[in-house]
């Protein structure tokens, strides 16, 4: 029997420094922020990218390529070059969750993503959640309670020790 789109689902398996978690996506709210992630995901994009910005109860953020070694700009600047239009939905923001990181304008994500530590019901309505961790929270968990210390803008949320995000696969479940 074959499979059509219908009887597939596409997960991503993000492997850090510190285990991997894997994100069951919400195609039917998000579809194009979706195909977005995972275009950059096959492409190698975030690969060697890192977590540079941690917030401990509230979320912690990715998928800046200023963030791989030896790159040349800021931590948390960086894009893939492009932005997409946001699809706000009535996904709530609540531990788990992974949304799409921007700027104030609505539709300036690209490449940077954020999974919630906790819940942040504000950011509903605002930010693009598009998929959840399904395994690995406990990966969530460890990344969330690393140490930081404060960055630009007095924020404090700068890793103290790098936490790679080695690759990102997007797979197939039947």
């Amino acid at each position: 029997m074959s499979t059509t789109p219908n009887d597939t689902q596409e997960i991503a398996v993000l492997e850090t420094s510190l285990g991997k978690m894997t994100i069951a996506f919400w195609p039917k709210v998000a579809p194009k922020t979706i195909e977005n992630f995972k275009k950059l995901a096959r492409e190698g994009f975030y690969n060697g990218t890192a977590f540079h910005r941690i917030i401990k109860g509230f979320m912690i953020q990715g998928g800046c390529p200023n963030s791989k070694e030896g790159a040349k700009g800021t931590s948390g600047t960086g894009g893939p070059g492009y932005t997409i239009k946001a699809e706000f939905n009535e996904r709530t923001h609540k531990r788990g969750v992974i949304s799409m990181a921007r700027s104030q304008h609505p539709d300036s994500a690209g490449s940077q993503f954020f999974i919630c530590h906790g819940d942040a019901p504000f950011l509903d309505h605002n930010y693009t959640a598009f998929g959840e961790v399904t395994a690995g929270d406990e990966v969530l968990e460890e990344i969330a309670n690393t140490p930081v210390k404060g960055s630009f803008g007095g924020e404090k949320s700068e890793p103290l020790k790098r936490i790679e995000l080695i690759s990102v696969t997007i797979q197939v479940c039947a």
